[in-house]
């Protein structure tokens, strides 16, 4: 829908949602009441950032002339996405052990 929610949505959202299997109900309720939100790179725009119980959406929105809320973009990452996974004791011992007895 191009008009939900009293926002207005772009084509190019609409889109990315569709490609990426994002409910527009999920888009707008992380717009709507984010986790987090930060200043986007293109001037006056925000990124608003929701977490979800397998996944973390984003949604890039910013007001046009009129005052109106426009949303820009929408994509998804894994919920832990930004987790980096640390190699195991037992790996590490095993990659130090290789390295040591090759010197």
């Amino acid at each position: 829908m191009r008009n939900f929610g009293g926002v207005i949505w772009t084509n190019h959202a609409i889109e990315r949602m569709r490609e990426r299997g994002i409910k527009q109900s999920d888009a707008w309720a992380t717009w709507r009441n984010p986790d987090q939100s930060n200043h986007g790179k293109a001037s006056g725009s925000w990124i608003y950032y929701k977490t979800y119980s397998n996944k973390k959406i984003e949604v890039v929105a910013k007001k046009n002339e009129k005052g109106e809320w426009i949303i820009l973009s929408v994509w998804s990452k894994p919920a832990d996405h930004n987790i980096r996974s640390r190699p195991s004791s037992s790996l590490l011992k095993k990659i130090l052990e290789k390295f040591f007895a090759f010197r």
